[in-house]
């Protein structure tokens, strides 16, 4: 799947059905994560802007969506525990919100695009109530990737909102 221009980005599906309307959204979101963080200086996106919140940074945003796809789509739903550099847990956000400060952001939005290819793929050939290779935390119960995918979707729109107020005090960029 070709990754989405950051300026013509939209929500509507080429298809109305479910898996198109599904990947498009994801699609979308993320793509918005690319259009926040466009123009951004490096300075501005490994700034710390928020006392009680002292790891969100841009840089820092970015990678936790893309260790969050990673944890849900490889390890949870297909069970690959290979590549995922922590302990079998996502709980820790700041941990992976860490593992970005310092980084160039052109890096961390390139292994997220990766990433993001490599859900795309998974997605388009995976029937979407399959379950997962693992439960939930949760409920102690496998998921399916439906689930899964609408997750991420608000998942990333929840901190493109954070993305929102991070570049607005960067460089006062608002839309």
């Amino acid at each position: 799947m070709e990754p989405m221009d950051p300026e013509r980005r939209t929500d509507v599906p080429a298809e109305p059905d479910e898996r198109s309307t599904l990947l498009q959204m994801l699609r979308y979101v993320r793509a918005t994560v690319h259009a926040k963080c466009a123009g951004l200086s490096q300075e501005d996106a490994d700034r710390h802007p928020l006392a009680t919140s002292p790891d969100m940074a841009v840089t820092g945003l970015v990678s936790h969506l893309r260790w969050s796809e990673a944890f849900w789509f490889d390890l949870v739903f297909a069970g690959r525990t290979d590549g995922w550099p922590w302990p079998g847990t996502d709980d820790d956000s700041a941990l992976q919100m860490r593992a970005g400060h310092g980084r160039p952001l052109a890096d961390l939005l390139e292994e997220y695009a990766g990433q993001a290819a490599r859900t795309d793929a998974l997605v388009a050939s995976t029937d979407l109530d399959t379950e997962s290779a693992y439960p939930a935390e949760a409920t102690g119960r496998p998921v399916a990737l439906r689930y899964v995918v609408l997750h991420m979707v608000e998942e990333t729109a929840r901190h493109n909102g954070h993305l929102d107020v991070l570049r607005e005090l960067a460089d006062g960029v608002t839309g």
